[in-house]
């Protein structure tokens, strides 16, 4: 199941990716066809607001390669007694997978959360052991498997 975990992240990181990538793009053209306008002020604020477009999808690009280069860290095959990055975690409540924030996952009609270790409810739940309790936003949770 891990296996299948890990794919379902890399598959998201790799959608994110190419979809920045073909916005930058369309940026990139936009851009190119703004220069041609002379249309004074209007043209310049065009301009302004593409640059900052550009910026602002680079720097999402940057994230979604730091993401990819935080999931080529996560270790496929050893099972540890403690929660750590590639845990897949059953609580009462839920079950996380500790990798990269890239949402729900359903296989075999198990739903399951894929999780950043810098999330919130990752934070509580790294370094602990099946049968410890966390509580989170008022809800108490027990760690029933760690694999």
């Amino acid at each position: 199941m891990k296996k299948a975990l890990y794919l379902f992240c890399e598959n998201y990181i790799s959608a994110r990716i190419h979809r920045i990538q073909n916005q930058i793009n369309e940026v990139k053209a936009s851009l190119t066809s703004e220069s041609k306008s002379t249309a004074g002020d209007k043209h310049e604020t065009g301009r302004a607001m593409l640059q900052l477009e550009r910026e602002k999808l680079g720097q999402q690009l940057l994230e979604a390669e730091k993401m990819q280069q935080v999931l080529s860290k996560v270790p496929l095959e050893t099972v540890n007694a403690k929660v750590v990055l590639g845990s897949l975690v059953q609580t009462t409540k839920a079950t996380y997978y500790i990798a990269v924030s890239a949402g729900k996952c359903e296989i075999d009609e198990a739903l399951i959360f894929c999780i950043s270790a810098n999330t919130p409810i990752a934070k509580l739940l790294l370094g602990k052991v099946v049968n410890d309790t966390i509580s989170f936003n008022g809800t108490s949770s027990k760690i029933i498997a760690i694999s």
